[in-house]
């Protein structure tokens, strides 16, 4: 009884209490990333997934290029299951007979010798009667991966090592395109021609800014194995440009006469992806049902030489209409709805053509630097070794009579380090030597080569400490591959009558964008605050959190640019139409969802820009007290993942970003009750990369808590944080020098610190945000003006421990009595 009462509780100690919720949870994560990860999606780098790469490696291993002779396949699947790839057979096989097929790859990596399936979608015999060996471009898939390029990880059970990554010297992602379902989502990338791929990657290379436009010079669009006609570019640019994107495509087709005086159907090129023999089954299925009418006959006389059907069409009958009815009824037309999407450093996610061909020149990059740190080491280590060969053919008959006075190698070894001074390596060299090179032509060898290495070992420095002579290595080595392997294009990209582009399906109209404290961006037709019969902005305008409130709101074109400046000191550039249009009541879509924003990164200011005017400004100021002038043209580049707008300082932040027109004054207002007012003109206009320069002698402790343009008819607003606030007329404010103590704008002493400082006209209205989430929206008008130091009066009242952190502007919210004419007044910003 003992014994069971034992049993029972050390069953007890062994049983975990789980939530089954929560277990499920994390097993289908893990299962999801598994999937999206390590079997369904291709990597950025090699264009590959994870069962492609294991069979074209261990292909390398046992040998099977080109120049050698066929191989089992059943042998090759067995390999990759026994070393690389613990999943069943059948998928091994299927990737490995994709990679043979002509009517799959655009480029076969893989040289296929037997039955491989066929575009009627007749299944490939067994793999025990089929052979295959690597192709030739597959070659260059794994050039240099000896030489330390590319990581290698465990195998499945530790006994092996394989390739994170294949060097992949030409951009397989994009020449071969990928297809894969994971677990909530997919990808579908279409094969492209490898001649104008690597004329992209290279143009990319010479002028890193070029957009996609210039891109698609070089290369226009996918070019499928099975050929076919892509009909316009619209989506094309869409999928390059978004990496999202529908691109149709049609089967070649002529219509001809025949003998009898009839017209024939011919289709040469079907679509890809489109199964030859369900399709003749569905148009004589669609002529059985009479859905299609005026065809007599379908044959099929494809063979080796290509693919030919004939369709005969009735004599009462339009072989254009038959023909539009088959474009429209069966896969003769089909939409290849391009995903960009690929493994980017372990995540998944959506690029551009820009994007991928940038991946992939970094890539490129990192394999001629890890190569020729290699080539390095192994020319330094001969070149050491040769010099202790030198040393001992210049005293021969000493390292001789030390030698045989030596009682074993490893003393002799020992006496040549002690007596010539060399290291072991060398000694070990030098005991090996043969006798027949102790000859003087053998010196002379030796010198030649040891030249010959010091030359080799200056070129791989120089290589290893110019970023532009690694890019040349790429560039040069794609084009070499180019002019092995590149041959002319297949699918035709044919024009279409009145095809419009996406920028061209939006319409040119008034907008209203707003940006709330907590991140929120949104777009609204201007006519929509008109019929709410409201100025602009507030709290009544959006449903968000009841402390949310915009802060930035402007009416900007719906094609105009939008800047937007982060407090770590970059800005990004959206179209305005880019930003989600969203209801009166909606909260908008979390900026960090259309931007690459850092975890901890936040938008500080938002600029309208109509176009990139070069007598147009930005200055910027930061918390502390750094102010920076640049012109406006300097940010008129789309580079997905922003540009640096000004260097910080350690604990610094980009705070203010206002727009000028080159001749404006600035008020620069700190916490601790000081202002400045100077002239933009004293700020020397300077580059992107700069740092800035003082606005302001900032005293220990102090901070900046606003910036603003001085304009006409403006009044400045302090409010404290204590909620006393005041409105002065800028000319308190005297003009000085920038970088000067400046003037007392607030006597904090008494009154509490500044919490902003903003220039407002009497017909804004001003809202309020205290530290604990209460907002108040007052008139401007009701604020008392008074001169620069004075207290101001109460225009929030503060409760216990709670303070003031930000004032916004907004136009003047009509009341329910106001009329049509006050609710049309336009948005702006500072």
């Amino acid at each position: 009884m003992d014994n069971e009462q034992m049993n029972d509780q050390q069953n007890e100690k062994r049983i975990i209490d789980v939530d089954l919720r929560q277990e499920m949870r994390k097993s289908f994560l893990d299962y999801s990333m598994s999937v999206i990860v390590a079997r369904a999606l291709p990597d950025v780098r090699d264009g590959l997934k994870p069962v492609h790469r294991r069979i074209l490696y261990t292909m390398y291993e046992r040998g099977l290029e080109p120049s050698k002779p066929y191989h089992k396949c059943a042998d090759t699947v067995g390999s990759v299951l026994g070393a690389y790839h613990p999943h069943g057979d059948a998928s091994v096989y299927d990737a490995m007979v994709r990679l043979a097929q002509d009517f799959s790859m655009r480029y076969m990596l893989v040289d296929g010798h037997g039955n491989f399936g066929s575009v009627d979608g007749d299944p490939p015999a067994a793999y025990r009667y089929t052979e295959a060996r690597m192709s030739k471009i597959a070659m260059d898939m794994l050039t240099d991966i000896n030489k330390d390029t590319v990581d290698f990880i465990p195998n499945y059970d530790d006994r092996l090592k394989e390739p994170v990554v294949l060097p992949s010297r030409f951009p397989n992602l994009l020449v071969n395109g990928s297809s894969g379902i994971a677990v909530g989502m997919a990808t579908e990338i279409p094969p492209h021609n490898l001649g104008e791929t690597i004329d992209a990657v290279c143009a990319l290379i010479d002028n890193p800014d070029a957009e996609v436009a210039e891109l698609m010079e070089y290369m226009p669009g996918p070019d499928f194995p099975t050929g076919g006609i892509i009909m316009g570019r619209s989506g094309i640019r869409a999928a390059y440009a978004t990496g999202r994107g529908k691109i149709t495509v049609r089967a070649r087709t002529e219509i001809v006469e025949a003998k009898n005086g009839r017209y024939k159907i011919i289709v040469t090129e079907l679509p890809y992806k489109v199964n030859k023999a369900r399709l003749i089954e569905n148009i004589a299925n669609l002529v059985k049902d009479k859905r299609i009418e005026g065809i007599s006959n379908i044959e099929d006389h494809s063979d080796r030489i290509g693919m030919h059907i004939e369709i005969d069409v009735k004599r009462d009958a339009s072989p254009e209409i038959v023909l539009n009815q088959l474009f429209s009824y069966t896969q003769l037309q089909t939409t290849f709805g391009a995903i960009m999407l690929a493994i980017v450093d372990g995540e998944p996610k959506i690029l551009t053509l820009k994007d991928m061909l940038k991946c992939y020149i970094d890539f490129q990059e990192e394999i001629i630097r890890r190569r020729t740190e290699f080539d390095l080491k192994k020319a330094q280590d001969r070149a050491h070794i040769l010099e202790g060969l030198k040393v001992a053919i210049d005293y021969i008959d000493e390292v001789i009579a030390i030698i045989r006075r030596s009682k074993d190698l490893p003393s002799a070894r020992a006496a040549l380090m002690e007596r010539f001074r060399l290291d072991e390596v060398q000694a070990q060299a030098i005991v090996q030597m043969r006798l027949g090179q102790l000859t003087n032509m053998e010196r002379t060898r030796i010198e030649e080569e040891i030249a010959a290495l010091q030359a080799k070992i200056k070129e791989y420095i120089e290589i290893l400490e110019s970023e532009t002579r690694k890019l040349e290595i790429v560039k040069e080595e794609l084009i070499a591959i180019r002019n092995k392997y590149a041959d002319p294009r297949r699918t035709e990209i044919c024009a279409v009558s009145g095809e419009v582009d996406i920028e061209d399906l939006i319409p040119q109209e008034e907008c209203v964008l707003t940006l709330t404290r907590f991140g929120y961006v949104k777009r609204l037709a201007v006519d929509t605050y008109k019929i709410q019969r409201r100025g602009g902005r507030g709290v009544s305008g959006m449903s968000r959190r009841e402390e949310d409130v915009a802060t930035e709101m402007f009416i900007i074109n719906s094609h105009d640019y939008v800047l937007f400046f982060t407090d770590k000191g970059r800005v990004y550039r959206l179209k305005c139409y880019e930003v989600p249009e969203g209801s009166r009541q909606s909260k908008g879509i979390n900026i960090a969802n259309l931007l690459p924003l850092a975890s901890n990164e936040n938008v500080t200011s938002m600029i309208r820009v109509p176009e990139f005017d070069e007598e147009k400004y930005l200055i910027m100021v930061t918390r502390q007290g750094i102010i920076k002038r640049i012109s406006l043209n300097a940010y008129n580049t789309a580079r997905k993942g922003g540009l640096i707008a000004l260097e910080l300082n350690e604990g610094d932040e980009l705070a203010w970003v206002r727009m000028t027109d080159g001749n404006d004054q600035v008020i620069v207002a700190t916490k601790k009750g000081v202002a400045i007012r100077f002239k933009e003109t004293d700020v020397r206009a300077m580059g992107r990369q700069a740092r800035g320069v003082k606005a302001l002698s900032l005293k220990e402790g102090d901070v900046v808590v606003g910036m603003s343009v001085v304009r006409e008819g403006g009044y400045v607003l302090t409010v404290s944080e204590t909620g006393y606030g005041r409105l002065s007329s800028p000319d308190d404010y005297r003009v000085q020098s920038r970088g000067g103590k400046g003037l007392t704008n607030y006597h904090v002493e008494k009154y509490g610190d500044v919490a902003a400082i903003k220039v407002v006209d009497l017909d804004d209205d001003i809202i309020i945000i205290s530290q604990d989430g209460i907002i108040i929206r007052i008139a401007a008008e009701s604020i008392r003006i008074c001169s620069r130091p004075s207290k101001g009066v109460t225009v929030m009242k503060i409760g216990d421990g709670d303070k003031v952190v930000t004032v916004a502007r907004a136009p003047h919210e009509a009341e329910d009595g106001d009329s049509d004419e006050d609710v049309s007044e336009e948005p702006t910003d500072d």
